[in-house]
């Protein structure tokens, strides 16, 4: 998986097993986003058993196959769903459809895994809230610009063991490499991908509520913009929005398409986080310049000035925690009502979203 594609951003860790062979089988079910690797990667470091693979592209199926070649490939997704072994079905389907498969994965009695976004509708979410209700299921989301980064999972040990005081401020910066060529027909079509702020911005809100410690907030402000790509009208290359959490906290992020060919990776996403105490930088894919590896923290407090190169250091916990929650039906993960808060509000920030004009 190249550093230049943000879609192909499938990191991989030290395996850290939290049940045996065949205690927890999960499948994969639409490959339309690379994040599926990530997220099949990181439920079989933790012990997790990948069995089936579903993808109406036989191109898909096939390439998926080469990475995991243990898995078997279904007839169709019915067979997966009649399946009483697997316990949790993984997709990565076109954001738009999301929602629809994680209705069928439910029905079926399974846990749903889907990739960022959750949904492209507000009606969509309230849907999926139904679901959950009538089934007890999760609908859980990767969002992995801080699950599956170990710089922004230390940030979050370090704020819990209150390194900076209490949380009052945090900025994004979520720059993404375009690579035109490679996307596929849905990522131009608005209907189909959300929308920026409803796209790559879900991680910005997600980190934020977690960071800060907020049930809720509200969207101030927001806006959106088609800068450089003419030729798609329906695509947003640039947005941004301005969130107050419940408790007071702050927000701002901002997200493009606008990454550089210069740039060694993908994009140089940085979280800056404020607190009574201290104050922490998150440079998670790369320190420009420096260290094309990434995953770099840096931390002042009273204590003095720190740096930790974490690469390898840390692991990413979530997802032993999400075979155990399902596994035991707790909330460790993550709890379902914030995985739905954040999309809520990515979902609103867009719909709210003034679109920036040029002359």
């Amino acid at each position: 998986m190249t550093k230049k594609q943000g879609m192909n951003y499938a990191p991989k860790g030290k395996p850290n097993k939290v049940v045996k062979k065949g205690e927890f089988v999960f499948a994969a079910i639409s490959l339309e986003h690379g994040h599926i690797y990530g997220m099949c990667n990181g439920l079989i470091e933790a012990g997790a058993d990948l069995k089936w693979v579903y993808d109406p592209d036989p191109e898909k199926v096939k390439a998926f196959i080469k990475i995991y070649p243990d898995v078997k490939e279904a007839s169709s997704e019915e067979q997966i769903l009649t399946d009483d072994d697997v316990k949790l079905v993984a997709g990565a389907a076109v954001p738009s459809e999301r929602c629809a498969l994680g209705m069928r994965v439910m029905d079926h009695g399974k846990d749903y895994f889907t990739d960022k976004t959750p949904f492209t509708t507000l009606e969509q979410l309230e849907e999926a809230r139904n679901k959950v209700l009538q089934t007890g299921l999760k609908y859980m989301v990767y969002y992995s610009e801080r699950l599956h980064v170990e710089s922004a999972v230390f940030a979050g040990q370090l704020i819990e063991k209150g390194a900076i005081g209490r949380v009052i401020q945090v900025t994004g910066f979520g720059p993404h490499r375009l690579n035109l060529k490679s996307r596929p027909d849905w990522f131009f079509q608005k209907e189909k991908y959300g929308g920026i702020l409803c796209d790559i911005g879900s991680h910005q809100i997600e980190q934020f509520l977690h960071y800060a410690g907020c049930k809720n907030a509200e969207v101030v402000h927001s806006k959106v913009a088609n800068y450089d790509a003419k030729e798609y009208s329906e695509l947003e290359d640039y947005g941004d929005a301005t969130l107050i959490g419940d408790n007071g906290a702050t927000h701002f992020f901002k997200v493009d398409w606008f990454t550089p060919d210069g740039l060694s990776n993908w994009g140089d996403g940085r979280t800056f986080i404020l607190g009574t105490e201290g104050s922490i930088e998150i440079r998670k894919y790369v320190d420009v310049a420096r260290d094309h590896e990434g995953d770099h923290l840096y931390l002042v407090n009273k204590e003095g000035e720190y740096h930790y190169p974490l690469k390898g250091k840390v692991g990413f916990p979530f997802f032993g925690q999400l075979i155990l929650d399902c596994l035991n039906r707790t909330e460790n993960a993550m709890t379902q009502e914030h995985a739905f808060k954040a999309a809520e509000l990515c979902l609103k920030a867009q719909l709210q979203a003034i679109t920036v004009e040029q002359n």
